[in-house]
Parts: C-alpha cells; sequence; structure tokens
C-alpha cells in the first residue's frame, strides 16, 4: 500500500508522465470564452480531445464547437505557458490555423490526423526553437503531460481567441495508468511475501 501512495504522490506532484510511454495519450478540454486570456463573455462552448502517439510520431485533433459570437480564423494548439493551466504560450501547431479547420463559421466540427514527423505539422517558429520535430513533439509532449498546453479558437471578433480550455489527461487514461500502478503495487506485495 505505501507503495501505491507513493507511486500516487510522485504522480500528483510531478503531473502524469507520458514521456517514455508508447501507448498514445488521449487529453481533453471544455472550451469556453471565460477561460480566455483575457477572460471574454462568448457564450460559445466547444470540446477538443488530443491524442499524442510518440511511437507513431501522430497527433490526432478532434474539436466540435458552437455559439461563437464572431466567425473562426484559426485554431491550434499553444504550448507552454509558464504554469500549468494559466497564462499563454506561444502557437505550437501549424499557423494561422489547423489544415482543413473549418474558417469564417461560428460552430463546426473537426478531425485530422498530423504526422509529427513533418515541418508542415508545426509552426515554423516552434519547430526552429526546439531543434526540428523530434524537439518540437518531446516539447508538447512535456507541456501537455503538466497541463501547459491549451486549444484555442480564434474569431473575427475576439482576435486573441475566442474560446479556449487547458488540455488535460482524459479520465480513461487516468483510468489507464491508476490501473497499471494497482498492478505494480500487486507485483512489489507479492515479491515482499515470498
Amino acid at each position: 500500500m505505501k507503495f501505491f501512495l507513493n507511486a500516487f504522490l510522485v504522480f500528483a506532484i510531478l503531473g502524469f508522465p507520458s514521456q517514455g510511454l508508447t501507448t498514445p495519450i488521449t487529453y481533453t478540454a471544455n472550451l469556453y470564452g471565460p477561460s480566455e486570456s483575457p477572460p471574454n463573455a462568448s457564450p460559445g462552448t466547444g470540446f477538443a480531445m488530443v491524442v499524442i502517439d510518440t511511437a507513431a510520431h501522430t497527433l490526432s485533433v478532434h474539436a466540435d464547437f458552437s455559439g461563437l459570437l464572431g466567425t473562426t480564423t484559426a485554431a491550434h494548439i499553444h504550448a507552454a505557458t509558464a504554469l500549468p493551466l494559466t497564462g499563454t504560450a506561444g502557437v505550437a501547431t501549424q499557423t494561422p490555423s489547423f489544415f482543413g479547420f473549418p474558417l469564417g463559421v461560428t460552430s463546426g466540427t473537426y478531425d485530422n490526423t498530423f504526422d509529427l514527423t513533418l515541418d508542415s505539422s508545426w509552426n515554423p517558429a516552434f519547430i526552429t526553437a526546439h531543434g526540428g520535430p523530434a524537439g518540437a513533439e518531446a516539447f508538447l509532449d512535456a507541456a501537455l503531460a503538466e497541463g501547459m498546453a491549451y486549444f484555442n479558437i480564434h474569431s473575427n471578433l475576439f482576435t486573441p481567441g475566442e474560446i479556449r480550455g487547458f488540455l488535460v489527461p482524459a479520465p480513461a487514461t487516468l483510468l489507464l495508468f491508476g490501473t497499471g500502478l494497482a498492478g505494480l503495487a500487486g507485483i512489489r506485495l507479492r515479491r515482499k511475501k515470498q
């Protein structure tokens, strides 16, 4: 039990350790105007799901949004903020917007998967700052794991962003991680009894 408690404390202090795992990690965000920086009173809402697979070097992006006051001008992931779940950061992914993201609308749906080994999947300034696509992928993976990356949808009325949300591990991902920790604790307890 002490091992499980120690593992949980390490998880709580250091954040979700996605580096080194070979399974895809799913992150989600609820998107709102009050979550923007600065906050706004947009009635728009949205949901984003991002799956990063460091073994396959892919980033899958799904977003649904509606009720925006302005029409969409861009959408992308920003990383990394100075502190988890707060602040602003530069754009990490494609600029000015994800390829194929519905622009000029107040509601829509988006699905696409990006090959993170390609320069075209990134903001050129971001990959330059991180030494190329591999460094950019590692940096984004760490920012996601630490709660320092957010999904942002910009509009013509709110150029800094109309709705945004910080990407956090999806509950199923946390459940899988917790199950793995419990399994490790069980193995350790069995070894101690032998």
